[in-house]
């Protein structure tokens, strides 16, 4: 019997049966905890624990009689392997922030039934659009039941590691200047509180660090500030004297993690309340005095983070030459010991990889499960080994890896594509489109304040031209030694708004693909840096933004099919490729050197 499917029904069972006596028709159950984080603590892990699905994004309907997981392109071909026998049904939707599972519940359930979802873990704009949708259909929704104890033996308590400092000279900017920068921003909507529950901003505004959540350097938490002081709710023990004399001083008390919905409860009736929709949870929403004015809008925290100034900026470059060393002395080892026909598996790669970026200086861990997948498996975007399942690397085809690190100056995030064995033309051609669509956005220079989804089509067109295409987003913004997903700049199919505005500091990953199910996948990603750019008609036209590519390993050339390159992009290739060998060769010798100089020599037709 397969124990895993086994659990898997047993709990949903045991979930139809909490659905039954609370007198409800379905649960939602989505990605989220009550920070609406992407990444999640185990104890806010019930959507994979429920459905065995391990992606990172996805949303679990379950009725009395069925249930479906609804899932995006880049995980189709992981969600029905690990759905196959579970009782669970892929529904297929265009992209992660797509919305089917509501209409898909306003279809089968009938006016007068209930929906069950735990409101401390729903976002307050998902909120919205339920009541809307189901609202018109007269379903109930109770937000008040949590039944997922029920059908999870042995669920995790609140994550309890330290929080610790994040210190000059890395953290360039002071606590007390953040607090006073968001309160500014307060100021001019007329605030008098301000809630902040999503971690990361937490984590940036009071420079501070923690290891809740596995590869981001955050914790779990909710800040309330005030015009002249703040409250930081985390779960006792977590912040030692030291630490906490040093917030007392900028103004920081502590509270318990489990008093922040007592506390909004507590505001002044006539308190002025920003509250970021896209945020915060309906549950924290809903503590707040009825009386209170409720003002939506971004958190200015998630917009000031995104903009890194230029101290910030010069140590990310130095965290990105420190993990091209890694990747140098990684690849070297890795094509000898391939010439020497020694045994290596995606595991393999995982390990030394990783081993090598430990070595370096500033390296605090890796900033999310390193992908290696060789063949099929590359042709699945969120693909992980594992001890169960993985592949050895032999025979022909194109291996892809997709990896990063946390340094206490940055956070990094790479995917190239190498060449085993013999390749076929097939592949060079697809890995020279995906190449030119890479270098096709690099090169762009755009209006300052362009909306980054208004970017996407650059790296897309080559793809286009050919009739092909990829179903993930072309880029995300990149904290600074922080959430290696980072808004609010998208470069994707996102509908765009105000906030999405391409600004300088603003750091960017470029990564188009091309997958083949079962047979290859192809991404090129590198993260790049917005720069002003001065040109001549500047007076009359404003501003021009520009990419400075901050990612600093070698593209391989052995897979491209050149006469596919343009004068123009090759010469960008080169030129990138001189670059590297420049910033990289002082930091590695022997073997590392001749690999990175191999890598780096000029392409020519």
């Amino acid at each position: 019997m397969d124990t895993r499917l086994s659990q898997i029904k047993l709990r949903i069972a045991k979930l139809r049966d909490a659905l039954r006596n609370a007198g409800a028709h379905a649960i939602l159950v989505p990605s989220a905890d009550p920070h609406l984080s992407e990444y999640l603590p185990g104890r806010w892990q019930a959507r994979e624990v429920l459905s065995g699905f391990t992606g990172s994004m996805a949303t679990l309907v379950v009725t009395l009689d069925d249930a479906r997981l609804f899932a995006d392109s880049r995980y189709w071909t992981q969600a029905e392997r690990e759905l196959e026998g579970s009782g669970i049904t892929l529904f297929k939707i265009p992209t992660g922030a797509a919305t089917h599972h509501i209409g898909w519940i306003a279809e089968q359930l009938q006016p007068g039934q209930t929906l069950a979802v735990d409101g401390q873990v729903l976002g307050l704009a998902l909120a919205q659009q339920l009541r809307a949708a189901l609202g018109a259909k007269g379903i109930r929704i109770d937000t008040g039941l949590d039944l997922i104890d029920q059908a999870w033996d042995e669920r995790p308590g609140l994550p309890d590691a330290p929080i610790y400092e994040h210190a000059a000279p890395q953290a360039t900017v002071s606590r007390a200047d953040k607090l006073a920068q968001v309160r500014e921003a307060m100021g001019k909507h007329g605030a008098t509180h301000h809630l902040i529950s999503s971690v990361d901003d937490v984590a940036w505004l009071l420079n501070l660090r923690g290891s809740d959540v596995s590869y981001n350097p955050v914790f779990v938490g909710h800040l309330l500030l005030s015009l002249d002081g703040a409250t930081l709710f985390v779960q006792a023990g977590k912040i030692d004297a030291a630490l906490t004399q040093r917030l007392a001083a900028d103004g920081v008390s502590l509270a318990a993690y489990d008093q922040a919905r007592t506390a909004l409860g507590a505001l002044p009736a006539d308190a002025r309340v920003l509250i970021d929709p896209r945020r915060v949870t309906l549950g924290l929403r809903e503590a707040l005095p009825a009386t209170a004015a409720v003002i939506e809008a971004i958190n200015p925290s998630t917009l000031l983070k995104s903009r890194k100034n230029a101290a910030e900026a010069a140590f990310v470059r130095d965290a990105m030459a420190q993990d091209g060393a890694a990747m140098c002395a990684f690849y070297a080892w890795f094509e000898a010991a391939l010439a020497r026909g020694e045994a290596i598996s995606e595991l393999t790669v995982d390990e030394r990889l990783s081993a090598e970026r430990a070595k370096r200086p500033g390296f605090v861990g890796l900033s999310f499960p390193t992908i290696a997948g060789f063949n099929g498996n590359g042709a699945m975007p969120h693909y992980r080994a594992t001890a169960e399942s993985f592949a050895q690397i032999q025979g022909d085809g194109l291996l892809l890896i997709d990896s990063g690190a946390q340094y206490l100056g940055g956070t990094t995030d790479i995917t190239r594509v190498w060449p085993i064995g013999t390749l076929t033309d097939d592949h060079r051609r697809d890995y020279t489109l995906v190449l030119k669509g890479t270098i096709a956005l690099s090169r762009a220079v755009f209006p300052r304040g362009t909306l980054s989804p208004m970017l996407d089509a650059l790296a897309r067109a080559p793809l286009w031209a050919h009739g092909l295409d990829y179903g993930h987003g072309t880029g995300h913004g990149v904290g600074y030694f922080m959430n290696v997903h980072e808004g609010p700049q998208s470069i994707s199919k996102a509908v765009p708004d105000a906030n999405m505005a391409m600004e300088p500091g603003m750091i960017t990953s470029i990564e188009p693909g091309l997958y083949r199910p079962g047979q290859w996948g192809v991404r090129i990603e590198n993260l790049v840096l917005n720069v002003e750019r001065d040109t001549p008609e500047r007076g009359q036209f404003g501003a021009m933004l520009a990419f400075e590519t901050l990612t600093l390993c070698p593209i391989d050339t052995r897979s491209i099919a050149v006469a596919l390159l343009s004068d123009e992009e090759l010469a960008w290739l080169n030129d990138y490729h001189a670059e590297v060998r420049r910033r990289l060769a002082p930091l590695v010798d022997g073997d590392a050197l001749a690999w990175l100089n191999t890598r780096t020599e000029a392409l020519s037709r």
